[in-house]
């Protein structure tokens, strides 16, 4: 892979990560525009490998929170008097992390070979657009949708459950969590931002086990420098989306990102059903 088409991809991954339009989605689909073979072992390991890039920027945007919760817990777990949110926060975190690592695990084969193929993404980007949209539509129907401070063990362990949907290429990560956590009543903002504590450990995870196992096929096929390019560009796009979206969604709802992707996906079934490209 040459640089450019690295800093390209990083960008993509950057944008597309943290929003509910499916990074995995956008992703194969650019590499497959770009002539790669979207289901060979070196660039699935490759697209896993460069979302630690647009993970850590999470983790430094809500550094502060993490730290918050992360001592509490530390705390709590020797001082049972200490036990405040926080550290029940880190709980739920635990637990919530643990259906998407295991299902990752489980269909890792699945997951990296035949969910491959674009029609799966056009049918994730279409279907999930409307699970978005009875979302979207049941928290404007609230009264008064709960806050952060309100989150419990059954709600992270529920949105937990959904994120497992999310292997689908198409559905994306954020988009899952995050109507999850809606129709658990939570504000869109709340849900967000739990989006982004549940997508820190399962996405660094996958990044890190990728690097770990496919490393070979990294080297002899992709190459790691337009790899650590594309995972460090991806870092600054990244950081720049979360503080964009949190911003957005304050004000206004996901009906944007929802007829994007609906739009997106008619388009890729389209060139799919003219033979203008190949499904994988």
């Amino acid at each position: 892979m040459d640089i450019v088409h690295a800093i390209i991809l990083g960008i993509v991954e950057g944008i597309t990560e943290f929003l509910p339009v499916s990074s995995t989605g956008h992703l194969t689909i650019v590499e497959k525009l770009m002539g790669y073979q979207i289901d060979s072992t070196a660039m699935t390991a490759f697209t896993a490998i460069i979302q630690i890039g647009a993970i850590l920027a999470a983790v430094v945007y809500f550094w502060k929170d993490i730290v918050r919760v992360a001592s509490a817990w530390v705390v709590g777990l020797f001082n049972a008097r200490k036990r405040t949110f926080d550290y029940r926060f880190g709980w739920y975190i635990i637990l919530g992390s643990i259906p998407i690592a295991a299902v990752g695990l489980l269909f890792k084969h699945e997951i990296e070979t035949s969910l491959r193929s674009l029609w799966f993404i056009v049918g994730g980007l279409i279907l999930w657009a409307g699970v978005m949209w009875y979302a979207d539509r049941y928290e404007d129907k609230l009264r008064k949708p709960r806050g952060e401070e309100t989150v419990s063990w059954r709600d992270t362990l529920i949105v937990g459950l959904v994120q497992c949907i999310a292997l689908i290429p198409g559905v994306s990560r954020s988009g899952a969590t995050i109507s999850a956590g809606l129709l658990r009543g939570i504000d869109r903002v709340s849900a967000t931002r739990l989006s982004f504590f549940l997508g820190i450990p399962a996405l660094a995870a996958a990044g890190l086990l990728e690097s770990a196992t496919q490393a070979k096929h990294i080297s002899e096929g992709i190459g790691w420098t337009p790899t650590i390019v594309a995972a460090v560009v991806s870092f600054g796009v990244g950081y720049i989306a979360i503080a964009w979206l949190l911003k957005f969604i304050s004000r206004h709802d996901f009906s944007v990102f929802i007829w994007y992707r609906v739009a997106l996906g008619v388009l890729i079934a389209v060139l799919l059903l003219t033979k203008t490209i190949g499904a994988v």
